[in-house]
């Protein structure tokens, strides 16, 4: 991240929603940003695996914070 703590501009909470919805949602709200902080919440354990690489598929910078065993949330520069 280009920032030591960067602010989401947009808040995306996927809590809940199994696989692959994290990832599909993440890509609508990509498609409406414009160089922003993208916070995506997840509780879907496949959802590292899923965003970690397309984020590095597509050169975005993405930052894992696991908040719990249960719950991880995404900071994504676009």
């Amino acid at each position: 991240m280009s920032d030591s703590n960067p602010v989401p501009a947009t808040e995306i909470n996927a809590i809940g929603q199994p696989c692959p919805m994290p990832l599909l949602m993440l890509k609508r709200h990509l498609k409406k940003a414009d160089h922003q902080v993208l916070l995506l919440k997840s509780s879907d354990p496949h959802s590292e695996i899923d965003v970690l690489r397309y984020c590095e598929l597509h050169q975005l910078s993405c930052e894992l914070i696991r908040v719990s065993e249960h719950e991880f949330h995404y900071l994504i520069e676009s």
